[in-house]
């Protein structure tokens, strides 16, 4: 799993879940950002900057391997950059997010003092507490550390919670969920990942997935009058996820989709994620045509 990439993500759509994590109300203004200190080819994963100078600026690296000289580096990272910025903060804090405790280094020498200070906060994600009762920030970074088997069900869960909550954002929420379990079922496409999530066809079609195909077809110049238009770019959706699911149609199953009307292409849009084999598509044109 590309969990750099993933968290980096997840604390550039949503920085509040670091001060989730620390469980303080998230200040406005901050800013995040990978930073690489040039002069030592160092880079920290992530740096919180504060707005204003007077503000504390905090340090998150992701360690999901053990590493014996990984405090070496990562205190050497953070002073470098005190040296470099100093003036655009007052104070510092740091934090490390492991996946468990067996993650981290065996031997704090000689930085023990730091360590174990109140500027260092370490995270074992598997002791955070149950998903339905975590901030969804948080039950985010912790879905990442699930067996395989316990995903799909805590995908679902999550993927529930973003629909009932009150949540900001709720669709970038969305995308991470899939984005993680795209991670770590790597054989299956988005739109199936999206059906195991329990999506809807009016919900799929607002994901960015979905937009993104979309948008694929009206650039093939398909929007020739409203109604023509929204029926010949529905068309070449459903085509497209097609041919994403089973590779090149026969002529005669492509032909006979395009000649669908919108509210048989709508239905067919939902049913699609459904079939595992080109010959239910076809049972299913037979059926309702």
């Amino acid at each position: 799993m590309r969990r750099d990439s993933l968290f980096y993500q997840l604390f550039a759509q949503l920085p509040q879940t670091l001060f989730d994590l620390l469980g303080r109300e998230a200040p406005q203004g901050y800013r995040f950002d990978s930073v690489e200190l040039k002069q030592t080819a160092f880079r920290i994963d992530g740096v919180f900057m504060p707005p204003d100078p007077s503000g504390t600026v905090y340090f998150c690296e992701v360690q999901f391997q053990r590493d014996n000289s990984f405090y070496e580096r990562f205190f050497a990272e953070i002073f470098l950059y005190l040296r470099l910025y100093r003036h655009t903060f007052s104070d510092w804090q740091a934090v490390v997010i492991y996946p468990h405790r067996q993650a981290e280094q065996v031997s704090f020498d000689p930085y023990e003092v730091l360590v174990n200070s109140h500027r260092l906060h370490r995270v074992y994600l598997n002791e955070l507490g149950s998903l339905e009762a975590l901030p969804l920030s948080l039950a985010l970074m912790q879905l990442t550390v699930l067996p395989e088997a316990e995903m799909p069900t805590a995908a679902r869960l999550l993927s529930e919670r973003t629909r009932i909550e009150a949540v900001p954002r709720p669709e970038v929420i969305m995308e991470l969920i899939t984005t993680i379990v795209l991670y770590k079922f790597t054989k299956l496409s988005r739109e199936e990942v999206l059906r195991m999530l329990g999506f809807t066809t009016e919900e799929l079609k607002r994901t960015r997935f979905y937009q993104e195909v979309y948008a694929e077809a009206r650039e093939d110049g398909l929007q020739q009058g409203l109604q023509q238009g929204l029926q010949q770019g529905e068309t070449l959706v459903v085509l497209r996820l097609l041919r994403r699911r089973f590779g090149e149609l026969p002529a005669g199953l492509e032909e006979r989709i395009r000649q669908l009307p919108v509210h048989q292409i709508e239905a067919l849009a939902e049913a699609l994620l459904d079939f595992t084999t080109l010959e239910e598509v076809f049972a299913w044109l037979e059926h309702s045509t």
